[in-house]
């Protein structure tokens, strides 16, 4: 949930934004009497945006900085951003036939739909960490993990609206190895040839683009809106 801030403690972010530290006086440009403008500061204070220096003067923390830096300046709100996450396909080779580890979401959004494994990076985690540790997580196995390609989903509901984005750095793992975990509380994980996975009701937008993104030799990028079936 996104912190709500009166106007007031925007105006005072403001200003601090563009410069290093000011004094109870400078801060205080609006016509709020001193001690209602002093809970505005005290609020910002307690929610760790802001510190007090012993000099008595206000700067923005280092979680101020971060916030500020999310902060857009001219609408007075926290900017939206796409999410940043991975997407593993397993694949393997029984006899003739090549298979790929599909998984079924048991979570909202998108109950039920099947895809291949996806997982949000952690702040300061590096997109290959991400990858072997939501490999582990959700189907207990190991394997080799190759970067395929970069995907940019941004998805839309029947009326157009806007729903998420998402970046998704999308891994090849091969040469698994471990005791595939078949159900967990989020989901199902179960091995499908093409044919069987194109035969599923509620595929995520975009399977066929990671099949392909997979099956290449080269890095690949790609970009889709999508219009989602239920959200």
């Amino acid at each position: 949930m996104q912190l709500k801030l009166h106007p007031a403690q925007v105006d005072i972010l403001l200003n601090l934004i563009y410069q290093p530290e000011a004094g109870f006086s400078e801060l205080n440009t609006t016509d709020l009497s001193s001690d209602h403008f002093s809970f505005h500061v005290k609020r910002l204070v307690d929610t760790g945006l802001v510190e007090k220096t012993v000099q008595g003067r206000y700067r923005l923390t280092r979680e101020g900085k971060e916030f500020a830096n999310r902060f857009d300046t001219t609408a007075g709100v926290l900017e939206k951003q796409d999410k940043i996450g991975v997407l593993i396909c397993g694949v393997k080779k029984e006899g003739r036939l090549k298979k790929y580890l599909i998984q079924q979401r048991l979570k909202q959004p998108y109950y039920g739909f099947y895809g291949f494994i996806t997982g949000k990076a952690r702040w300061g985690e590096a997109v290959m960490e991400v990858a072997a540790r939501e490999l582990k997580e959700e189907t207990n196995l190991d394997g080799k993990l190759e970067l395929v390609g970069i995907k940019h989903k941004m998805d839309y509901a029947k009326d157009d609206e806007f729903l998420e984005g998402k970046y998704f750095f999308v891994f090849r793992a091969t040469e698994l190895h471990g005791n595939l975990v078949e159900s967990f509380e989020d989901g199902r994980n179960a091995w499908l040839t093409e044919e069987e996975i194109f035969k599923l009701e509620d595929l995520f937008d975009g399977v066929d683009e990671s099949i392909k993104m997979i099956n290449q030799a080269e890095l690949v990028f790609s970009e889709t809106k999508y219009k989602v079936k239920r959200y």
